[in-house]
């Protein structure tokens, strides 16, 4: 291994340990809790050595957030492919997003709370946030009728799940009712389906 190749393997490991130790953090305190000179020592780094790394608190939020991207596609990704049909698809899906959402409140915060110094929604974005958009794509197209915008149906489809998450959070809407308005959020979709659509096939 050359020199050049170990230092940037070493690099990307503390890179990677900031990351971490951020989302732990915030996790458990929040993210007012987390700043450079905190995470300087919960890694046992100067805090020059990680304003080497990020420019600052709202760089290491960026980084974390895009890593939450490609969680989060993941397990959309997986209840997706688990599903037997287009409807169960477009539900299993919006299970996972709200599932994550409500359970990793901090990360989830990082990626679509939080004002971030990322490019949304432009070909600029991450890969990462262009895979779990691609996701919601993957679940919603089918259901897409002839001459809609599948981008924006999309986008719609996303910001009913984003509200359901940010509201029962906010102890604006009551937990127990959740499953109840994600089947109203999918039968809305999905009405009108021909029986053929709901199982994908023609």
């Amino acid at each position: 291994m050359s020199i050049q190749t170990r230092r940037e393997r070493e690099r990307a490991e503390r890179e990677r340990l900031i990351v971490t130790a951020a989302r732990e953090l915030a996790e458990a305190e929040g993210w007012d809790a987390v700043t450079t000179r905190r995470l300087a020592a919960e890694i046992e780094y100067s805090q020059p050595v990680l304003y080497s790394h990020f420019k600052g608190k709202g760089a290491i939020m960026a980084a974390v957030a895009v890593q939450g991207c490609a969680d989060l596609a993941q397990e959309m990704r997986t209840a997706r492919t688990a599903a037997k049909g287009v409807r169960e698809a477009l539900a299993a899906v919006g299970e996972a997003y709200t599932t994550f959402g409500r359970r990793r409140p901090a990360l989830y915060d990082a990626m679509f709370t939080h004002a971030v110094d990322l490019p949304f929604a432009t070909p600029e974005a991450p890969a990462a946030l262009q895979e779990a958009f691609g996701e919601l794509v993957q679940a919603v197209e089918p259901i897409a009728a002839r001459g809609d915008d599948v981008g924006l149906l999309t986008e719609t489809y996303w910001a009913g799940l984003h509200g359901l998450v940010t509201l029962m959070r906010s102890g604006r809407l009551p937990e127990e009712a959740h499953e109840q308005r994600l089947a109203l959020l999918i039968g809305h979709f999905t009405a009108g389906m021909g029986a053929g659509a709901e199982t994908g096939t023609d």
